[in-house]
C-alpha cells in the first residue's frame, strides 16, 4: 500500500536544506511535523515541551543536513532520529524518569487518532499491523533490542546492560532486525 510518503523525497529535500533552500525544509516539517511531534510527546511527555522538541529538531535538520548521508540509511529515518534524540536528551538533562502507562498512551493515541482525521489514523493503524506482524517474525533478540531503542529510548549500553549481552552484539542485532523489518515492511 502506497502512502503519501512514498511521493515525497526526503533525500532530495533533505540535500535541498543543504543548499539552504528553505522551502525544503518547510516542505519536510509540513509532511511529517504531526507524526514528529506524536514522537517527541511519546518521549517527553508534555506537549509545550515537546513542540520545543520539535523546534530544535528542525533546526537541528536545517544545521546538519550536510551532514546526511543517503548511503548510511534514508532521509526520512535520519529526521525520525535527529527528533528522538532530541528529546531523549531533553528528558536526560532533565533527570527525569519517564514512565508511561496504558492509559497515558490510550490518551495521546486517542488524541492524535482525532488531530489526524479518520483516514490518516486508518492508515497509521494499518501500518502498526503490519509493523506488529513483522516484529512479531524476528527472533526475541532483534525484537526486544528494537523495543528496547525505539520504544523504550535505551541507548545500546543501556540495552546491553539489560540483556547482559556485549555492546557490539546489541548493535548488530539492531542493525539486522531494522534491516529485516524494512523487508518486512518493504
Amino acid at each position: 500500500m502506497k502512502t503519501a510518503s512514498d511521493d515525497f523525497d526526503y533525500d532530495a529535500a533533505l540535500a535541498a536544506c543543504a543548499r539552504g533552500d528553505e522551502r525544503a525544509l518547510r516542505g519536510i516539517y509540513d509532511r511529517e511535523g504531526r507524526r514528529l511531534l506524536g514522537v517527541a510527546l511519546r518521549i517527553v511527555r508534555r506537549r509545550a515541551l515537546a513542540e520545543d522538541v520539535l523546534h530544535d529538531a528542525f533546526l537541528s535538520i536545517w544545521t546538519r543536513a550536510r551532514s546526511f548521508d543517503p548511503a548510511r540509511g534514508a532521509g526520512r529515518g535520519w529526521i525520525y532520529s535527529i527528533v528522538r534524540h532530541q528529546a531523549l536528551d531533553v528528558v536526560r538533562s532533565g533527570g527525569r524518569e519517564v514512565q508511561a502507562g496504558e492509559d497515558e498512551l490510550a490518551a495521546l493515541d486517542a488524541a492524535s487518532t482525532h488531530d489526524e482525521g479518520v483516514a490518516d489514523a486508518f492508515e497509521r493503524r494499518q501500518d502498526l499491523g503490519r509493523l506488529h506482524d513483522c516484529l512479531v517474525g524476528l527472533d526475541e533478540a532483534k525484537r526486544n533490542s528494537i523495543l528496547y531503542a525505539y520504544v523504550d529510548g535505551c541507548s545500546h549500553a543501556e540495552i546491553a546492560a539489560r540483556m547482559q549481552s556485549p555492546l557490539g552484539t546489541i548493535k548488530a542485532w539492531i542493525k539486522r532486525g531494522l534491516s529485516a523489518l524494512k523487508e518486512c515492511m518493504g
